[in-house]
């Protein structure tokens, strides 16, 4: 056997366990932070490398894959992640502010991308429907927050929606890896 042959061999781990994980859970911990329960910036911090750095991993897996909706959700988010987080350090340094009606454009940029990345679910599952159909609704509540239109803690809650069920995925993945059978349900659609 070749090597070139003997490499194409290797199967690669689904890698929806870890970008679901650390989507959701940081997404998560970020909304205890918009409802007014913790004050840590820990949320930020931890979007540089769970958030950010794994889930830029797990789209570089889904790409080797030939998984083009997993390359471009985690890849995407995971960079959000990170360009959020640094956005922050770089205010809380004093190089940059933060202006409200520009971070308000900026969700509602990321809602248009989830809202057509949502269409893509409806090949996948219930799990991924309600992740990128919740997330959508989070993007575009964080904007009218920054607009001045809703409290903070009005995202916080709904955001605990697609945090929750990324994470549900996740064990459900890693689960069914294990166990060599669905033993969380992710309601899978057909193709």
């Amino acid at each position: 056997m070749s090597k070139v042959t003997e490499q194409s061999a290797v199967q690669w781990a689904n890698p929806g366990a870890l970008g679901l994980a650390a989507f959701g859970l940081n997404t998560i911990l970020l909304q205890i932070h918009n409802m007014g329960l913790m004050e840590s910036t820990l949320p930020l911090i931890y979007g540089f490398f769970w958030g950010g750095v794994a889930q830029v991993i797990a789209g570089l897996i889904d790409a080797r894959r030939g998984d083009t909706f997993g390359l471009t959700a985690f890849a995407s988010y995971g960079v959000f992640w990170i360009s959020l987080g640094f956005a922050f350090l770089m205010q809380w340094l004093g190089v940059v502010k933060l202006d409200s009606a520009g971070l308000a454009w900026l969700f509602v940029c990321w809602g248009i991308f989830t809202a057509y990345m949502t269409i893509g679910t409806f090949k996948m599952s219930v799990m991924h429907v309600v992740v990128f159909a919740s997330l959508t609704v989070l993007f575009f509540l964080l904007a009218a927050h920054f607009f001045g239109y809703i409290p903070a803690i009005v995202p916080g809650i709904e955001g605990i929606l697609p945090g929750g069920a990324a994470a549900y995925g996740s064990a459900a993945v890693v689960l069914n890896d294990k166990y060599g059978r669905w033993v969380l349900p992710i309601g899978l659609l057909s193709k």
